[in-house]
């Protein structure tokens, strides 16, 4: 009998450690045609540059695709390589689709602008999130209701996402240009690398070189809901308000209509937005899983260092603390990310939101908040994809006052800044909601 338990015990303890191998030898979903590759020094090797068949796009310092064989063979190729500091493969979140958006009937919003607002927009009274903190918002009536007359300086905010509709009545006037290329004339007028990249890129949507392409047209809605939130334009007579006013939003579509954005994209995002002006980039994005990858981190602390450039990003909706189980990018640990959970409009958390007493710094209203969506409607969504771009807002406003202020300055004062509240302790690190009046008091 003990012979047999213990052969039993034996059998159930290799069965065990199978099933625990097998479950971690799963490569996680990624590109099948390129490799991210850094390098020691700043320049590729001689012996690899002349290698046939590889084919470099560089990232940033350092950092390169490479393309041209089987991710098997370049991996080996490098590794192999003592001038090689890192190997990874271009690592891609699982298909995660957004959830279905029905459009708001916008004939019912179609009146006179609304006197009960401060923005004489037909829809603000029903964006909860501009309301003061004793009404759970983020004082955005309030900052502008003291401070008419202020000076303000332009700000860009990039929106890397599933694009945005530049064509939406709401927010033509606020959508970033690339003021040197000439549109539809199919040259690289400006000498940056994209051919008429006139409202932005797309880098999902890539040509026969493995460059981005050139049109960030939101066919979605996720992107164009985020860019109203921040900048939609003010007192225009026409939909909603964004929480800055002198803004403009950069679209860049990096992310799919089914959210399995890869490294390559986000960070080729990254770089051409902070190459082309943008101080604070928002990122309504995540996946679970980094596979130990440095590179998207690596482009983070590189945009502030080169650009001072605060990047801004969702918590995530499951539920769940981040501090132990993670969500990427906003369990990166850059002192330039800021990681926004999302709040209801009452006491604590919506129910959704992720938190982590380490790994997310404040909260933003995210349930039912209304925006702009493709094709001149406007649409209430929830989640921390919400809640991020409040907190966006909130930064390129206090920025367009102050444009002395670097990434790493501009989250101090969100932080020292928020309205308190008591159910969030233990769960952020700033233990309140982001707030515009508080923020513009804490810079003076």
């Amino acid at each position: 009998m003990p012979n047999f338990s213990l052969n039993v015990l034996l059998v159930l303890a290799c069965f065990l450690i199978t099933l625990s191998t097998n479950a971690f030898s799963t490569t996680p979903p990624h590109s099948k045609n390129r490799i991210i590759v850094k390098f020691l020094k700043d320049k590729i090797p001689n012996d690899l540059a002349n290698k046939k068949g590889l084919i470099y796009r560089k990232l940033f310092p350092h950092v390169y695709t490479v393309s041209g064989k089987t991710i098997d063979q370049m991996e080996k190729i490098f590794k192999e390589n003592k001038n090689v500091d890192y190997v990874e493969k271009d690592f891609k979140g699982n298909k995660n689709k957004f959830k279905n958006i029905i459009p708001t009937n916008q004939q019912s919003f179609l009146s006179e602008p609304n006197t009960a607002s401060f923005f004489k927009d037909p829809m603000a009274q029903k964006q909860w999130h501009l309301n003061s903190s004793k009404k759970y918002g983020s004082s955005i009536e309030e900052a502008y209701k003291k401070r008419i007359g202020d000076k303000k300086e332009e700000v860009i905010v990039a929106i890397v996402d599933t694009g945005i509709d530049y064509k939406h009545e709401d927010l033509i006037n606020n959508i970033w240009i690339n003021k040197n290329e000439i549109p539809n004339n199919q040259k690289d007028d400006d000498g940056n690398g994209y051919i008429d990249d006139y409202y932005g890129i797309n880098t999902l949507i890539r040509d026969s070189e493995g460059k981005a392409t050139t049109d960030p047209m939101d066919t979605h809605g996720h992107g164009t809901h985020v860019a109203g939130i921040i900048g939609a334009v003010q007192n225009n007579g026409k939909g909603v308000a964004g929480i800055s006013e002198k803004i403009k939003l950069m679209g860049i579509r990096t992310v799919p209509s089914r959210g399995d954005e890869k490294d390559v994209d986000v960070i080729e995002a990254f770089i051409y937005a902070a190459k082309n002006g943008a101080k604070i980039i928002n990122c309504s994005f995540g996946k679970n899983h980094n596979e130990g990858g440095k590179s998207v981190q690596e482009a983070i602390d590189y945009i502030f260092k080169e650009y001072g450039v605060l990047v801004i990003a969702a918590s995530g909706n499951s539920r769940r603390s981040i501090d132990r189980r993670p969500v990427y990018p906003a369990s990166f640990t850059n002192d330039s990310l800021l990681v926004v959970a999302s709040s209801q409009k009452g006491k604590g958390l919506s129910y959704f939101s992720n938190y982590g007493s380490k790994s997310v710094d404040l909260a933003a209203p995210g349930s039912n908040i209304l925006s702009t969506y493709p094709g001149n409607r406007y649409v209430s969504l929830s989640g921390t994809s919400m809640a991020s771009p409040v907190a966006a807002g909130v930064a390129a406003e206090l920025l367009s006052r102050n444009n002395k202020l670097d990434g790493l300055e501009i989250k101090e004062i969100l932080m020292q800044s928020v309205s308190p509240e008591k159910s969030y302790k233990g769960k952020l690190l700033a233990e309140g909601r982001v707030d515009l009046e508080n923020s513009l008091k804490y810079n003076e």
